[in-house]
């Protein structure tokens, strides 16, 4: 069974969410696997990986506002080492995904017409975050 991997580096511009799909359909037809499966590890505590809607971007902005009501900053938090954001992010990314597993057919992503990929980064600035793309025949 061959594999493919391969490590991103993806700068995010602070809590916001980051559209990653070209960057891994990119992978995916570089691998040449056709059919197969295309695992996303996030290697990171303070930001996660979601499949959401690509056609409205209001959807984001909901999702976006939901959790900061669901997981407000302005908590009473123990652990505020990097500031008032720091624990929030970890619970925002406990809370959703650090990994994404998608079907491979006929060498493209099977996503849905409106899916697409995000890093949803949870902190206020910017961060490079390590994305590991391994796709599997």
């Amino acid at each position: 069974m061959p594999h493919y991997q391969k490590l991103l580096k993806i700068p995010t511009t602070g809590k916001n969410f980051q559209n990653i799909t070209a960057k891994i359909a990119a992978i995916v037809a570089e691998s040449g696997v056709e059919t197969g499966l295309c695992t996303l590890f996030l290697r990171h505590t303070s930001a996660s990986l979601v499949i959401q809607e690509n056609a409205d971007p209001d959807v984001l902005v909901d999702l976006a506002n939901f959790m900061a009501k669901l997981v407000p900053e302005s908590g009473q938090y123990i652990h505020n080492a990097e500031g008032a954001d720091d624990m929030p992010a970890h619970i925002r990314t406990a809370l959703t995904h650090t990994s994404e597993h998608i079907p491979i057919n006929g060498g493209h992503l099977v996503l849905g017409t409106w899916q697409g990929i995000y890093i949803w980064e949870h902190r206020q600035r910017s961060h490079t975050r390590e994305l590991v793309v391994h796709i599997s025949d």
